[in-house]
């Protein structure tokens, strides 16, 4: 991976990531928003420190591990990412209340146009802020959107000590189970 300066990351702030989806995914991963490191490759959950990638596999998302740069191939297995909110930052806590909430009635708009079985949002802080859901957990939740399913995973940020990669891939991994359940519904219908 390419090393940025201080001022090349920060060159990246407020830069929007295009997102990698298709329609009728199995699962629509969602990020919070990019980071400097994501927003200056152009690649989701690009910085080194980032759990996202190795946990998409050891839950079996993925045959291997995909590098950030192979994010295109993520249609493929049936996955896709987007992001609640779609401005970089260095930080989470840069965004505000109400770009959450906007980014929530995006979110909702792109899942109806897109209706993935499943919407996969990774950090459960976002997932209140964006859904107005202050109770919610980690786990599926009750809500549906369009149809679609949701799931709020845990933060894959190497800054969320809390969870473990192996306890994270446990968890993806509930998903997964529950995506491939449902495709086997469709598929027998």
């Amino acid at each position: 991976m390419a090393r940025f300066t201080a001022e090349q990351l920060e060159a990246a702030r407020d830069r929007l990531v295009p997102d990698v989806v298709a329609d009728g995914l199995h699962v629509l991963f969602c990020g919070i928003n990019p980071g400097l490191m994501t927003a200056a490759t152009g690649h989701h959950f690009a910085r080194p420190g980032n759990r996202f990638w190795p946990v998409l596999h050891l839950s079996g998302f993925t045959p291997r591990l995909v590098k950030p740069s192979e994010q295109g191939e993520l249609p493929a297995y049936g996955l896709g990412i987007t992001n609640v909110v779609a401005r970089a930052t260095a930080r989470a806590d840069e965004l505000s209340a109400e770009e959450y909430r906007e980014g929530g009635r995006l979110l909702a708009t792109k899942v109806a146009r897109l209706r993935p079985r499943w919407l996969a949002v990774v950090g459960v802080t976002a997932y209140r802020a964006a859904f107005y859901e202050r109770k919610a957990q980690v786990g599926p939740q009750e809500r549906m959107i369009e149809g679609t399913r949701v799931w709020v995973l845990p933060n894959p940020s190497g800054l969320n000590a809390h969870w473990t990669a192996a306890t994270m891939a446990e968890e993806f991994a509930r998903l997964r189970v529950a995506a491939e359940a449902g495709a086997q519904e469709i598929t027998e219908n």
